[in-house]
């Protein structure tokens, strides 16, 4: 048993991780119902940004290295509403998740441009060390992220139940045509929410590149996002993060004890599957908000 919980364990906070990569994209299904494909990407450009400021042409102190990122981040949010997204206003859908596509494939070929494209070791000085609980073997890194993490979706709930900007947001998910006619304004909502994604995309890009090194297979992270988003519900932020436990903690007990068994792979395939069988039972997610239409 005591195994059995060491792996659960270290589950959940890989599930953590997939967790801070969904939250991107609910953030921005919210406010202005685009996908966004650019959210691995932009993770991708973050961890960059930080090695750039920390090592390849500054050495500047961990926590003004982190404070340029965001401002790095911030810029992309306003290019990405301003310049890509604000032509687009009130064109099918379809049109803006093929921008985001483009955004993606554009913060990639920047960040090629800039940093090369060898994988880069993104060292905070935050120990991986083990100490042990109980019989179990525990990480400080994977505890350090998964307080960060828990600072951060704190802080959101905080942003958008209690601030007047955090609630224009949410009547902007609720219905943009109603939150216009009160006097919300639709570009300034987007901008928060991307900057607020681009903050998120921030943490997720530094704990990933902590862990496996800032290389650019990176942004395919997002792919193992899509079903934490399937199963807690793309609008769900509470959804996002329990899908995100759920899927991280079942995939790696799958391996642990059922993969021997089928000669392994489970990680690979086990999200998806899971993915399919909630959409089968719970097309909406399991938080999800259902969408009625009346024609």
């Amino acid at each position: 048993m005591t195994f059995f919980f060491e792996v659960l364990f270290s589950g959940l906070m890989t599930g953590i991780m997939y967790s801070l990569v969904g939250l991107g994209f609910a953030l921005i299904f919210k406010a202005s119902d685009v996908f966004n494909m650019a959210q691995g990407a932009m993770s991708l450009f973050a961890g960059l940004a930080l090695y750039g400021f920390l090592e390849q042409y500054m050495q500047l102190p961990i926590w003004l290295a982190l404070i340029c990122t965001v401002g790095v981040m911030t810029i992309w949010a306003y290019v990405i509403v301003f310049v890509v997204l604000k032509p687009l206003v009130n064109r099918p859908p379809l049109m803006l998740f093929m921008a985001t596509f483009g955004v993606a494939y554009l913060m990639e070929g920047i960040g090629q441009s800039i940093y090369g494209t060898q994988a880069k070791g993104l060292n905070l000085g935050i120990p991986d060390n083990t100490f042990e609980v109980s019989g179990m073997l525990i990480s400080f890194f994977d505890l350090f992220f998964a307080g960060v993490a828990a600072i951060l979706v704190g802080g959101l709930v905080w942003f958008f139940q209690k601030t007047r900007n955090g609630r224009a947001l949410r009547a902007v998910s609720d219905d943009h045509e109603a939150a216009l006619s009160v006097g919300i304004p639709l570009l300034k909502a987007w901008t928060i929410t991307w900057i607020v994604a681009g903050v998120v995309a921030t943490v997720a890009g530094v704990a990933w590149g902590t862990r496996l090194g800032v290389q650019f297979s990176l942004s395919l992270i997002a792919l193992k996002a899509l079903p934490v988003l399937i199963i807690g519900g793309i609008d769900s932020i509470t959804g996002v993060i329990i899908a995100g436990l759920i899927v991280g903690a079942g995939e790696n007990l799958g391996e642990v004890f059922i993969g021997p068994y089928v000669g392994g792979g489970i990680q690979t395939f086990f999200p998806y599957l899971l993915a399919l069988l909630v959409l089968y039972f719970k097309p909406y997610g399991l938080f999800g908000k259902e969408i009625v239409e009346r024609v």
